[in-house]
């Protein structure tokens, strides 16, 4: 197989009956063996039953008009036991892909499958880079979204020291030798754009024209982006860890300058101080600092304890698979 697709799925079922057919078109003009792989994520509505329906359609359609040549296009469909989150989709789909050139899309159209086979043309026609990844020409995004994901990309360039494409998405192509990185890499806290930036080769960055989104909403809310967040900065970074030490510095420099201050109403201007107050001060910085540094500590310990089970990253109920004829 020359080129796969993976296309991780939660509940896309109106968006999935037009990327499919569009997908479809673009790669039978293709000329390459293609494969499109498809991982439903625990989707509560009739996603995995869409896609069947439009693979056994296209069975339909070519079964009477094969090629000399045989049928260029396969198809794998995978079904988790329930939502385990965009990332093990993505590396499910990494382990069952089979072609020497991979990509990622989502399946809402906002990302054009046109686009997709443009990022394979490129990989394919310049043996210099590994990578190409995929920038949206203009973000269709709220100014305080847009404002937070610039802030969080140079932050956490300086708290990783990774070269993250800023503005770079999961929407990429690369090579067999990237994702034989990627799957090296089995931690249950993913966080893609991080490990693209880790894993290293040379990466070129296309612009593309982003699309609205055919059907239904958003599942990124802001909430779940500040966890993303989270997930990707404790993940390639030690440096809240290093924060709470700064922090706990600060604390009991700032505690010290108060009873300085108190005692210099005592000296100097005679102004009486109380036992109570000095303890107050004390115990209510003291116990920020222990709480701020435990709680830090704890997110990594807890973290490692969950690695430490060896649990798989995503549990399959179904699947099955049509190979290139």
């Amino acid at each position: 197989m020359d080129f796969s697709l993976i296309v991780p799925c939660f509940n896309e079922e109106e968006n999935l009956r037009v990327f499919i057919p569009t997908a479809i078109s673009y790669f039978e003009a293709l000329d390459a063996m293609c494969e499109l792989v498809f991982v439903d994520d625990g989707s509560s509505d009739a996603t995995y039953q869409v896609i069947q329906d439009q693979i056994e359609a296209y069975e339909k359609r070519t079964e009477s008009a094969q090629k000399e040549d045989g049928r260029r296009l396969a198809f794998q469909v995978v079904g988790f036991s329930r939502n385990f989150g965009k990332e093990a989709a993505m590396y499910a789909g990494l382990e069952r892909a089979t072609g020497d050139v991979l990509g990622f899309i989502d399946a809402d159209m906002q990302q054009d499958p046109a686009v997709a086979v443009r990022m394979f043309r490129l990989l394919r026609d310049d043996p210099s880079y590994d990578c190409v990844a995929a920038v949206q020409e203009q973000r269709r995004e709220s100014l305080p979204m847009r404002a937070f994901k610039r802030v969080f990309y140079r932050m956490f360039r300086d708290m990783s020291d990774l070269d993250v494409v800023e503005g770079a998405s999961d929407f990429r192509v690369f090579t067999r030798q990237v994702a034989a990185a990627l799957l090296s890499m089995r931690e249950h806290f993913r966080f893609s754009k991080g490990m693209f930036s880790w894993v290293g080769f040379n990466t070129r960055v296309i612009t593309y024209q982003v699309h609205d989104r055919y059907a239904g909403e958003s599942k990124w809310t802001m909430r779940s982006l500040l966890g993303y967040a989270w997930t990707g900065v404790v993940a390639f970074s030690t440096w809240p860890l290093r924060a709470a030490m700064v922090l706990g510095v600060i604390l009991a420099l700032l505690a010290l300058v108060l009873f300085g201050i108190d005692v210099f109403d005592n000296v100097v201007l005679h102004d009486g101080v109380s036992t109570e107050r000095i303890l107050v001060y004390v115990v209510l910085l003291m116990s920020g600092i222990q709480m701020v540094v435990l709680g830090v500590f704890g997110e990594y310990l807890a973290r490692a304890y969950i690695e430490s089970k060896h649990r798989p990253l995503y549990i399959v109920r179904r699947s099955y698979q049509i190979p290139s004829r």
